[in-house]
């Protein structure tokens, strides 16, 4: 049965790389996209001819598409998101910068409508690996960093991977804060806080995606680190989540519980 997809965000670099793997892709067929800054021309976007193009949720019918891929804004994700729950349209979320009450909210509409869908930080494979390894290492090393490297033109800070893992060493260790007693002499220098993990955002032109964490331990250091050079490598966590996300029944968070 082939499976009916809208891109949200279709317009953008991610958006297109994801246009273009679900043309690739057999038993997918891309239906619609929907970005405000649209025209109506599908063939400039690589969209199919009889594509739809939306500006705004108000123009999308019922029974639009299957599913919902949205590589967005920080500030349009959550309404994208409730409108395709609501709508029985399943999400695949690649943006990020919601709150974790928005993620909650979002996760009991899932259920009340019975609707799976995926939200995931990081779509690369060894991004995921990351998270998993710094968890572990988080059991052995409970003073950790994270450094989190993305290009100039990212809209939130930190990054969605950044505080995912950061969530994840924080499950994984006894409540810990590394240097209490230090003082700031430049306002924000030692980074953003979240459970006594030091967060620090580096936005420069030339880079793509990469990360690193740092764990310090009595005479010894560990450092975990990933770089992801080409925005295609984040296609093949978004074709597992278009392959898999008919087997979910209510939206989950983070790719690893999918793989």
């Amino acid at each position: 049965m082939t499976k009916k997809v809208l891109v949200a965000g279709f317009t953008g670099a991610m958006g297109q790389k994801a246009v273009n793997l679900v043309n690739s892709l057999d038993n997918f067929e891309l239906v619609a996209g929907m970005s405000p800054t649209a025209t109506n021309d599908p063939q400039k976007y690589n969209l199919p001819a009889g594509a739809k193009i939306y500006q705004s949720l108000a123009e999308i019918p019922d029974l639009a598409a299957d599913i919902w891929i949205d590589f967005t804004t920080p500030k349009a994700v959550y309404d994208n998101v409730k409108f395709a729950l609501e709508h029985h349209i399943s999400p695949v979320v690649g943006t990020t910068g919601m709150s974790d009450e928005q993620e909650a909210e979002l996760i009991k509409i899932s259920q009340k409508e019975k609707v799976g869908g995926l939200i995931a930080p990081n779509f690369g494979i060894s991004a995921v690996l990351l998270m998993k390894f710094a968890k572990e290492a988080a059991k052995y090393f409970p003073d950790a960093e994270i450094i989190e490297m993305h290009h100039a033109d990212k809209k939130d800070a930190p990054s969605g991977t950044a505080l995912a893992t950061a969530k994840m060493i924080a499950e994984n260790r006894p409540e810990h804060e590394t240097a209490p007693d230090e003082v700031e002499t430049l306002e924000n220098v030692r980074g953003g806080d979240y459970q006594g993990i030091k967060i620090h955002s580096v936005r420069l032109p030339g880079y793509i995606a990469h990360e690193q964490v740092l764990f310090g331990g009595p005479g010894e250091a560990l450092t975990i680190r990933q770089d992801s050079f080409d925005r295609e490598s984040f296609m093949g966590g978004v074709k597992v989540a278009l392959e898999k996300v008919d087997q979910l029944d209510e939206l989950v968070v983070g790719l690893e519980n999918i793989l």
